[in-house]
């Protein structure tokens, strides 16, 4: 079978919320019902949740998911997955007519700390390399702490400083002529191994 690859725009991310708690369900509920999903498609089954949209939305609506979660001030877990590119999702074109104003502004003057790890594939070629030490060097500029990991990447930092670095990091990638970008990201909030770390 022969795969096409369209010109789709269209971003999209699958994750995964995991509060450490009894009432789990309810705070993941919770955390879905107070995010503003209106300019992107979005779904949730019994594994992760899908958005689909233009990606500034994409990165908006998983951090803002991830944060009323992490706010309540349970362990919480993200794993998500993004991309965009080829293979193309040309079925959530209609997505890309929205503007780019995003949606979730409210969360900005709530701070939350944060540990991410990320990994970045450029499929399609492109120049990536110096592309990905330019935005970690813009991370750091930033004051979020950046460390090699197996693998990975490792951040340190306000929620909102990483969501916007990987959302850029991930752009350039993009842009820079990768056809199909792909990257996951692991982020930890208000972990009690963390705290032993600190004492």
């Amino acid at each position: 079978m022969t795969q096409v690859c369209g010109n789709s725009k269209i971003a999209g991310c699958s994750f995964s919320v995991h509060p450490m708690c009894n009432d789990f369900q309810d705070m993941i509920m919770t955390s879905l019902q107070q995010t503003d999903t209106s300019k992107v498609w979005m779904k949730t089954d019994h594994v992760t949740t899908t958005v689909r949209g233009r990606l500034e939305h994409v990165f908006d609506v998983a951090k803002a998911v991830f944060h009323h979660t992490a706010v309540t001030g349970v362990h919480a877990a993200f794993q998500g997955t993004f991309s965009i590119g080829c293979p193309g999702d040309p079925t959530g074109d209609v997505y890309l007519d929205e503007t780019s104003n995003v949606m979730n502004r409210n969360t900005a003057a709530v701070k939350q700390a944060v540990t991410a790890k990320f990994s970045l594939y450029p499929l399609g070629g492109g120049k990536y390399m110096e592309t990905i030490y330019e935005k970690i060097e813009r991370m750091r500029e930033q004051g979020i702490s950046v460390t090699p990991a197996h693998y990975s990447t490792r951040l340190e930092g306000d929620i909102h400083d990483i969501f916007h670095g990987l959302e850029n990091v991930f752009k350039e990638t993009e842009a820079g002529g990768s056809s199909h970008t792909v990257m996951t990201v692991s982020i930890s909030a208000n972990s009690p191994s963390k705290k032993e770390e600190e004492e």
